[in-house]
């Protein structure tokens, strides 16, 4: 969990935790990180600096602010080659991040995979659900769709989704990545604007059988 310190970051980690994930939270900071990691009160969860966490792990899920985002991905790309990478990254431009501000090239997730070595499998996902719901126990009313251009590792992570407590729906490319980015702005003036504690978004509708989604 590369910045498993931080809000969005713990929280993915206390639930994956929680599924019986074993966790190494990766912070710039390792002393940081192994703090955060001793006050874990379930799973095996240690803490270290955020090339050796990403060397380490079988899945390397990448939770940073986007002004850490390129700084990050140049410590950790050699520990990802090879690797299932989730980038959870949201072009969000303080102070105004209740406006969409994507960057030039249009996706977050396109310089994650541009930065990475090419035999690296980068899914986009977790934009838009709120950290703190992540951080408590309770359910959390919000789908997350999950974007890539290789369909199996999609579906492993939406099977960390849903070991996270949390619906994941299998939103297409990588370049599709770009709603949900976007898509956090809108959620974050939805929250300011209607007093919302963590807005998300549900997928609904019935199948050609008739069941419900």
């Amino acid at each position: 969990m590369i910045g498993g310190t931080g809000a969005l970051g713990s929280g993915l980690a206390k639930r994956l935790a929680r599924a019986g994930y074993p966790i190494v939270i990766g912070s710039r900071d390792p002393a940081k990180a192994k703090a955060a990691a001793a006050g874990f009160e379930q799973g095996s969860v240690r803490g270290a600096g955020q090339a050796d966490a990403a060397g380490e792990a079988s899945v390397v899920i990448l939770a940073v602010p986007f002004a850490s985002q390129a700084e990050t991905l140049a410590a950790i790309a050699p520990g990802c080659a090879g690797k299932l990478v989730i980038d959870t990254t949201v072009p969000l431009v303080p102070p105004k991040v209740g406006t969409v501000q994507l960057p030039a090239d249009g996706v977050a997730a396109a310089r994650t995979r541009r930065a990475l070595d090419p035999s690296a499998r980068v899914v986009s996902a977790f934009h838009n659900v709120s950290a703190a719901k992540l951080q408590g126990d309770g359910e959390i009313e919000c789908d997350v769709l999950v974007f890539g251009d290789d369909a199996e590792a999609r579906a492993t992570v939406i099977g960390l989704v849903e070991a996270a407590g949390l619906r994941g729906f299998h939103g297409g490319p990588l370049a599709n990545s770009i709603a949900a980015e976007a898509l956090t702005s809108v959620l974050i003036t939805i929250n300011r604007l209607y007093k919302v504690d963590g807005a998300g978004i549900r997928i609904v509708g019935k199948k050609t059988d008739g069941t419900a989604l």
